[in-house]
């Protein structure tokens, strides 16, 4: 089995509703995400998933909420916008993007350099 990752970044605010303490309020980061695929097979070049299309894939995953307030774009105008729901959000549309042969195997979204929620699937 061949595992590909991406990392990526977005700028975005957001603030938790219901959340006792300052994360209740508006507040930024830098969100660091880390995409994983596999898959068993590789093309003619070896390559198992291209990088720059994994990244693409990603990137126009989170694309609507660079520089934008979370809270306002769906699905997080409904639900908190807490990395486990990130995490699990970009899990799920990524999944959508990909080839067949190409399986998500794990998405991880750090809102800071210390503090990260990993979201996969049996």
């Amino acid at each position: 089995m061949y595992c590909t990752s991406i990392e990526t970044q977005f700028a975005s605010s957001h603030q938790l509703h219901g959340y006792e303490g300052p994360c209740k309020d508006l507040h930024g980061h830098t969100f660091k995400v880390r995409v994983e695929v596999k898959t068993d097979q590789i093309n003619k070049v070896g390559i198992s998933f291209d990088f720059k299309s994994l990244r693409a894939i990603t990137e126009s995953v989170i694309k609507p909420f660079d520089h934008h307030h979370m809270n306002d774009i769906a699905p997080f105008d409904q639900e908190n916008p807490t990395a486990e729901n990130l995490s699990r959000y970009i899990y799920q549309e990524v999944k959508k993007k990909l080839p067949v042969s190409v399986h998500i195997s794990r998405v991880t979204v750090w809102e800071s350099a210390t503090y990260s929620v990993s979201y996969s699937e049996p």
